[in-house]
């Protein structure tokens, strides 16, 4: 990890990537997907859910194909597995680039890195999006790769771990509740932030 000019290793910001860094908004993927397979969008709106093949598909259990290949069981919906993929992907709406303009300030005092629940079609979606934002993190730990998931306080020791740091060195931002919830039984310092307006709030009182 990086040290400060004393030598001594910087405390860590660690950040969620969606709601955090990068805007999104589902509406424009359950968009897509009614436009692409003829159906209501309200199908997806009413009965997708964040449910075990979602979070198995994010702690790399699934890919992509046998995700669909379950929605499409679930919701009787069939469209070309590049339809899927395209509506998956246009949950992106903007990056946060006034967060992103802090970050070299940041990485004076802190070691910046990510903890975000994701799965590899977005990560390769996202890097590719936006190569300015993640290449300024140390390190990124994303939820398919580490095998983990938020809330739960276990994955955020095991993050601590792989950054070989204490928790309560630890600086979390999130735009889940439950996840900062998580978090802080892990004994990281988290706070919850439900829009750019909040994340550089927190920021500028680092």
């Amino acid at each position: 990890m990086p040290v400060s000019s004393s030598g001594e290793q910087k405390p860590v910001l660690l950040l969620d990537l969606g709601g955090v860094v990068l805007g999104i908004d589902f509406h424009r993927v359950f968009q897509h997907w009614a436009s692409a397979s003829g159906v209501e969008a309200s199908l997806f709106y009413e009965h997708w859910t964040l449910d075990q093949a979602y979070k198995d598909q994010e702690i790399g259990q699934l890919n992509f194909a046998q995700y669909t290949a379950h929605l499409s069981d679930t919701l009787g919906v069939s469209m070309p597995l590049k339809q899927w993929r395209d509506g998956w992907n246009a949950l992106w709406t903007h990056p946060y680039e006034g967060v992103a303009a802090k970050f070299t300030e940041i990485k004076q005092h802190f070691t910046l890195c990510a903890f975000s629940n994701t799965n590899a079609v977005h990560a390769e979606s996202f890097k590719q999006r936006y190569p300015h934002i993640m290449s300024q993190f140390d390190q990124l730990f994303l939820s398919h790769e580490v095998g983990c998931r938020k809330p739960d306080a276990e994955a955020f020791r095991h993050i601590c771990d792989l950054m070989h740091t204490e928790p309560q060195r630890v600086t979390f931002l999130d735009d889940s509740q439950e996840n900062v919830a998580g978090a802080r039984v892990a004994r990281l310092t988290a706070h919850h932030t439900r829009s750019e307006a909040e994340v550089l709030s927190v920021l500028n009182r680092l």
